[in-house]
């Protein structure tokens, strides 16, 4: 039985990293100026607090410097606002990350919008998501820019090929969608409540997965020699995608780990440089390139 491919995030993003330092110290040699990403964290969340160390130190990878700003669980909106508003206006930061989620009390919408569009190295702000969707510049969101680095370094071209993304997330599903379909594919949104999702799978040349529900695509309904993507991820390393039938469907495939997660990090590494290359260019920050 054939095996598909597997699409290797870890060596991609260690690539994408490598470039990245060097364009760092390239900016520093040039100008002085030392790219800095901002990471917010609410609260104590076991796994928030892996996350933000796991990018902090890639920070330090890639020739980035990080402040980190730890903030109270129940911190108010006004107050996270605040904090937010006080970094995008501070010149020598340039990319912020607030973590999410942030919890229930607090508005995660008005969070990410006080977020200067030129900071927003994680593309979580409408700006960001509205730039995404009409191909103008502007940051991506992390997580499908890394998606579809993989598909690039992997010879895929979406144009033509239809694309099923099962997941709408405002900074997953929903964008992955939209630079899919600004790649010429033809894209088919799947959640919750897709009557029989197995049949729209099946008709899928590109499948990405980014629900959170661990095996919830079946390798018997993945098309012969489709495109898996798998940006799911569930306790015990488990994916969206039941790796195990689907890796003898797919013609390639992302596996869980080492698969579109450390591009998510890599991409955001390498936004940050690009944003304090930009703050260099006259003076000010902008979202233009």
């Amino acid at each position: 039985m054939s095996q598909a491919r597997i699409m290797d995030g870890a060596a991609l993003a260690r690539r994408t990293v490598e470039e990245t330092a060097r364009r760092a110290s390239a900016l520093r040699e040039r100008t002085g100026v030392v790219p800095c990403l901002a990471t917010v964290l609410v609260g104590e969340d076991p796994a928030s607090v892996t996350y933000v160390r796991m990018k902090r130190n890639r920070c330090r990878t890639a020739g980035i410097a990080s402040r980190h700003v730890a903030l109270p669980a129940d911190i108010t909106t006004a107050a996270l606002v605040a904090e937010l508003s006080a970094l995008s206006d501070d010149p020598d930061v340039h990319g912020i990350l607030l973590q999410h989620p942030v919890g229930p009390h607090i508005d995660e919408r008005a969070a990410f919008e006080a977020i200067a569009p030129a900071k927003d190295v994680d593309g979580v702000t409408l700006s960001s998501y509205a730039a995404m969707s009409f191909g103008l510049p502007g940051f991506v969101s992390c997580t499908p820019g890394g998606i579809m680095r993989l598909l690039d370094a992997y010879d895929v071209d979406p144009a033509g090929k239809r694309a099923v993304v099962v997941g709408r997330s405002a900074i997953l599903g929903k964008p992955v969608g939209m630079l899919l379909l600004g790649r010429d594919a033809t894209v088919t949104y799947c959640h919750s409540r897709t009557a029989d999702l197995p049949s729209v799978v099946r008709e899928a040349d590109i499948v990405v997965a980014a629900v959170g529900r661990p095996r919830l695509i079946r390798g018997e309904d993945i098309k012969p020699g489709a495109v898996v993507v798998d940006a799911g991820y569930s306790a015990g390393n488990t994916g969206d995608v039941d790796f195990d039938t689907a890796v003898t469907r797919a013609g390639l495939i992302t596996p869980v780990p080492g698969g579109v997660g450390p591009m998510t990090i890599a991409v955001l590494l390498e936004q940050t440089v690009t944003a304090a290359e930009r703050s260099t260019d006259d003076g000010r920050l902008t979202a233009d390139g």
